[in-house]
This record gives structure tokens, C-alpha cells and sequence, in this order.
């Protein structure tokens, strides 16, 4: 092997430290074996620095890097790497598996009140980066019109429900190589609209304890999202926004209802400590007729997920 191609191997092609940067990572990631801890130490004593000269250097490989039959410095490299006692090299088809990092995200989550725009958001963020989105169960809903109409008769039902179709979500997401946004999670269930009907008095405390029983049960085998990204609108974006989408069940919901969901909302993220978090202001943005303004938001989701693999 000619000398340039050893060197730049051992040392990297500009001074860096190469191959043995390589070898230190994967020992402190997994505990490769070394069987003489003064191998290390070998390792890290004759790594040049980008501040010595190469006098320096090359002082530094002949006093610790010596060979009796070897012709020249880069052959004593050579021999040091081609000794099998020393189990410097680990597999290079595994190093890559070892040391490697995930790119994409698996599971990003939009939470946000009732018309805070987080199903839109979700549909237009699928779209630009080719997430498979997972949407709340609305259309399809056989309480959602009645619980409108008579809260305190179908809280406790609909909310089942609810739980029951996010937790079929959360196995989803956990079974998918793809990466999934989802439109609402497991948590808000629990901690915003289930724990508002019963402070209201809509689900009374033997339901409302069976339902966090469930919860609880459930709760063990739910991962939280890499990153959770929360809308946050108040109650004059949430009024223009339901009545723009026009769903006539929704006609009947109270500007109380809204607003205490919103002190729920406030306080549980608040209190967030499961994972990333990306709180957005709404209230001045239209990220569906503005382009610039969806920008802005795929910049601020950029800059977390950046964070979140760096």
C-alpha cells in the first residue's frame, strides 16, 4: 500500500486524527474489547494534534511506533494495525451499524385546541416531507354529533373512544419504518379533555377513575414523540377557524369549552417533560394562504429536528 494511502488512513487526509478517532468512539459506545488498557493509551499518546509541526510528529510516531524490521515509519504503522493480539480493528461492515445515527425522525406529533389548525398543519407537513400522517378520528366518529349535543350523557363514551383509536395509533407508529406525524396524541386525551369534562362535571369521578385506570395501563406502552409540536391559538383564532371549516356538529360548542380546554392546554405544557417540544403562535398566522408563514414554521421544525440528531 503506498505511504500517502497509509497516512491519510492512520491520520486523515489533513491532519486530523483519522482512523483512531474511529476507534475511540467505538470503544466508548460499546465497549470494544481491548485487551491491554495500554493499548488506549498508545493510541491517544501517539495521535498527532493539529498544533504540533511535523518534527513534532514525526518524533512523536518514531518513540512510541518502533520496529526492528520495518523500513520506514509508515511500515511501522502498518505492522502495529496487522497485529491481531492487539484487536485494534473492529469489523468495518459493523463499525458503520455501531456508530451510525438516525437522520429521520420516527414520530412527530401536532397537539393544539379545537381549530388551533393542527390537522392542517399535520397535512401540509406529510406533504412536504413525505411523512405518513396519522389523523384524529372525526368523520367517522359515532359519538362525536351526540357528545355536542348532550356532553354530560356522551363524555365518558366518546372519550373511550378517543383512547381507544390513539392507542391503535400509538401501535401503528411503533410497528412503522416510516416516519409518522400524527394530528393529536394519547396524552391530551387524558390530561386535557378528559381531565377538563370531569373538572366540569360532564364525567363524574367512578368513570373518570376507570378511564385513568386505562389510561394508566395503556400509558407503559406508549413512547413519546420525538418532537411535539404545539399550536397555540386563542379563543378568537379558534372561533374563526372552526366556523371557516364549517362542520355543523361543532356549531354547538361553547366559547367556555374552548377556554377552559385552553387553561388545560396551557398547563400541561407547562409541565411537558416527555421529549422535544416546538411551541408555535398561530394567532397571527395563516400557514395555509401564506406561504411565507408556512416557512416559518418548517424553519422552526428544521432547527429542532437539527438539534435532535446533532
Amino acid at each position: 500500500m503506498p505511504r500517502k494511502k497509509i497516512d491519510q488512513l492512520l491520520w486523515g487526509g489533513d491532519g486530523r486524527q483519522g482512523i483512531f478517532q474511529l476507534f475511540k468512539l467505538k470503544i466508548q459506545s460499546d465497549g470494544l474489547g481491548v485487551r491491554n488498557k495500554n493499548t488506549l493509551l498508545l493510541i491517544s499518546r501517539t495521535t498527532p494534534n493539529d498544533s504540533q509541526n511535523k518534527d513534532q510528529k514525526k518524533k512523536a510516531h518514531e518513540s512510541h511506533f518502533s520496529c526492528e524490521d520495518a523500513e520506514n515509519l509508515s511500515q511501522a504503522k502498518v505492522k502495529l494495525i496487522e497485529r491481531p493480539r492487539l484487536h485494534l480493528l473492529p469489523d468495518m461492515n459493523n463499525l458503520h451499524h455501531n456508530i451510525s445515527m438516525p437522520t429521520q425522525p420516527k414520530h412527530i406529533a401536532v397537539a393544539g385546541n379545537i381549530g388551533s389548525g393542527k390537522t392542517t398543519l399535520a397535512e401540509k407537513l406529510s406533504k412536504h416531507y413525505g411523512w405518513t400522517p396519522l389523523y384524529e378520528s372525526v368523520d367517522h366518529n359515532p359519538y362525536l354529533r351526540d357528545f355536542y349535543d348532550d356532553m354530560t350523557r356522551w363524555a365518558f363514551h366518546l372519550q373511550i373512544y378517543f383512547l381507544n383509536s390513539r392507542f391503535n395509533q400509538v401501535r401503528q407508529i411503533r410497528e412503522s419504518e416510516k416516519t409518522i406525524i400524527q394530528d393529536r396524541t394519547i396524552y391530551e386525551d387524558a390530561h386535557i379533555f378528559a381531565a377538563n369534562l370531569h373538572k366540569s362535571g360532564h364525567i363524574n369521578d367512578r368513570d373518570y377513575q376507570s378511564y385513568l385506570d386505562i389510561f394508566n395501563s395503556m400509558i407503559s406502552f406508549v413512547t413519546p414523540p420525538d418532537l411535539l409540536i404545539y399550536l397555540k391559538a386563542d379563543i378568537p383564532k379558534l372561533v374563526q377557524q372552526i366556523q371557516k371549516r364549517n362542520r355543523d356538529f361543532e356549531f354547538n360548542i361553547k366559547l367556555d369549552y374552548l377556554r377552559t380546554l385552553n387553561e388545560h392546554y396551557e398547563n400541561w405544557i407547562g409541565g411537558y417533560k416527555n421529549g422535544k417540544l416546538l411551541t408555535i403562535d398561530v394567532n397571527n398566522l395563516d400557514f395555509v394562504e401564506r406561504v411565507e408563514d408556512f416557512s416559518l414554521i418548517v424553519n422552526k421544525i428544521e432547527l429542532e429536528l437539527n438539534s435532535l440528531f446533532s
